[in-house]
């Protein structure tokens, strides 16, 4: 009973089946008849004129969205425990050449035009210091708490005044949204580039980056071909990101794990670190504990001395979810 990462879960069958429809003859990269399909669709989806670039990963993803936004003597600012800082093996440094990450505080792992500020103003407008070029905040972020839109607007605000690009990275998009209830186009806000991941919520090996502003796509092009990221066979990516915006397929799946999340968290009481608005639960329980869950068959990962992360899919099965919140309420 896996409840390691939704990384782990299996690819979604409509995923299969648009990858080999896609095993035709077409043009390399991405000019085939697919890829180019994808900025009247994400158009469509986001209510507004964009362009999207498909990726094998969300940490290129994350890195060639910002690199569009950040010189290499800027920063990005960030929370302290975001993706980008935590998880990615440096990877903005290499791809922003050096940039660095301004790192800020905010409870359940969210900025808040506060927080940011509080990074921002002591920076002195002189060569001495790394400006601040962007902003990168996380939905949901990396303790599954969701954004809502009235908190991107007011962040979104903040960067407007302050003339700094806006990223969100959205490993998790499908599922803030789920949460949220709301569409695409408010789940995102007024955000210029959006990391919008699928590889977490169904599909293979195909992220989206998707721009706001069409001239930074064209940038992003000749990026992602130098980083080594404009695969010959794009159309395998391409046809992934369709069929997850197939029918909202991504947000169908979402609210699957969402309501696999719920049905786990109701049974955690006080044990839960922070409130449930997406597919991750961070529950506190002792090794012994976790030992004890462990013997029941259940995977997932320690998080610090006291506690585990437990993480559902868009595929975790009812009588798993259930298993695992009786074995939780037994502890």
């Amino acid at each position: 009973m896996q409840f390691l990462s939704d990384n782990a879960a299996s690819v979604h069958p409509a995923v299969w089946e648009a990858m080999r429809a896609a095993d035709e003859p077409d043009s390399p990269y991405d000019g085939d008849a697919l890829s180019g399909a994808l900025d009247e669709k994400l158009s469509a989806l986001f209510e507004r004129e964009c362009a999207g670039l498909w990726v094998a990963t969300g940490t290129a993803a994350n890195c060639l969205a910002l690199a569009t936004m950040v010189q290499p003597h800027g920063g990005v600012v960030c929370h302290r425990e975001a993706h980008i800082e935590m998880d990615e093996g440096g990877a903005p440094g290499f791809f922003l050449h050096g940039a660095k990450l301004l790192l800020a505080e905010g409870e359940g792992a969210k900025l808040t035009p506060e927080s940011i500020r509080a990074v921002i103003d002591p920076i002195r407008d002189d060569v001495h210091q790394v400006q601040p070029h962007a902003i990168s905040i996380t939905q949901a972020s990396e303790y599954g708490r969701s954004y809502r839109v009235d908190e991107v607007a007011a962040i979104a605000a903040l960067a407007k005044e302050r003339g700094l690009g806006l990223h969100m990275d959205g490993a998790r998009f499908g599922n803030a949204a789920a949460f949220l209830d709301c569409s695409a186009a408010d789940a995102a806000g007024p955000v210029d580039a959006l990391s919008f991941g699928f590889v977490k919520n169904g599909a293979m090996s195909a992220e989206a980056i998707v721009f706001f502003d069409p001239e930074a796509a064209d940038i992003a092009r000749y990026r992602r071909k130098r980083a080594g990221h404009l695969q010959s066979k794009g159309r395998f990516l391409a046809a992934q990101v369709h069929a997850m915006l197939q029918d909202d397929r991504w947000l169908a799946n979402a609210r699957s794990a969402n309501a696999a999340a719920a049905e786990i968290a109701g049974a955690c009481g006080e044990r839960l670190m922070h409130p449930v608005e997406a597919n991750e639960l961070f529950v506190r329980c002792s090794a012994a504990e976790r030992d004890a869950l462990r013997e029941q068959g259940f995977g997932f990962y320690d998080w610090g001395a006291d506690a585990a992360r437990f993480v559902t899919a868009w595929n975790t099965r009812e009588e798993d979810a259930r298993a695992l919140s009786k074995a939780i309420a037994e502890l």
